[in-house]
């Protein structure tokens, strides 16, 4: 078990995130949308994303705590709404699901931007990083939708093309990189603002990543 918590907390650990995020997000999504377990699949991933999370942060005590807390909140109201779908379970999930995913992100950019050399596994922790946002937004909008099922256009994002969360991450993912298809459309306002917001995030996140790491990689270069 110590070697595993290493491995997460290090480097290395970045790397294996970031495919487990890949894996979430551009494979088991599009799978869930042609099965009829979706819902189940979607969770199930979420949950191997969420323990892994507790894990990284298992050296400091406080976080592994805090991390604990919401991760194992989040599970089961995840898993509850699978029997007893009502709208409070589903918006405490919601809730709960993005502290949880913002704490992680927190916990990830703390290992990117540590003291030492910028290697290739610390770039992909960034990219993981952007992923995870990504996925906030994504249940941001689900809990806003549960309120005001005419949040967006069409009305029906489940219909026959899968789970409505993978609709919305669809429709996350395209506003954070500010493709904008325009299939789906944000109609309600602290939706628009909250694309509005996303889409900024999506510009300046890669910028002042940019310059951070290449700044660092010189002040590192420097002391040597």
């Amino acid at each position: 078990m110590h070697h595993y918590v290493n491995f997460w907390a290090g480097d290395w650990g970045l790397t294996a995130f970031l495919a487990l995020l890949v894996v979430m997000v551009f494979i088991v999504g599009p799978i869930a949308s042609l099965t009829n377990i979706g819902g189940l699949l979607t969770t199930l991933f979420l949950s191997l994303t969420l323990i892994t999370g507790v894990v990284a942060v298992a050296k400091r005590r406080t976080v592994t705590l805090v991390a604990t807390g919401l991760a194992t909140i989040t599970l089961v109201l995840r898993w509850m709404a699978h029997l007893v779908p009502s709208p409070e379970i589903l918006s405490a999930g919601a809730l709960s699901t993005i502290a949880s995913l913002g704490l992680l992100t927190g916990v990830v950019l703390v290992q990117v931007f540590r003291a030492g050399p910028i290697t290739g596994h610390r770039i992909q922790g960034a990219v993981a990083a952007y992923l995870l946002l990504g996925l906030i937004w994504a249940f941001a909008y689900e809990l806003v939708l549960l309120h005001d099922p005419g949040s967006f256009q069409p009305a029906d994002l489940g219909g026959t093309k899968g789970p409505v969360m993978i609709n919305l991450a669809y429709f996350s993912f395209v506003t954070l990189t500010t493709v904008g298809y325009g299939d789906i459309t944000p109609v309600h306002p602290i939706v628009r603002s909250l694309s509005n917001l996303e889409s900024l995030i999506g510009q300046l996140y890669p910028a002042i990543l940019i310059g951070r790491l290449v700044s660092m990689e010189l002040q590192f270069r420097q002391s040597k």
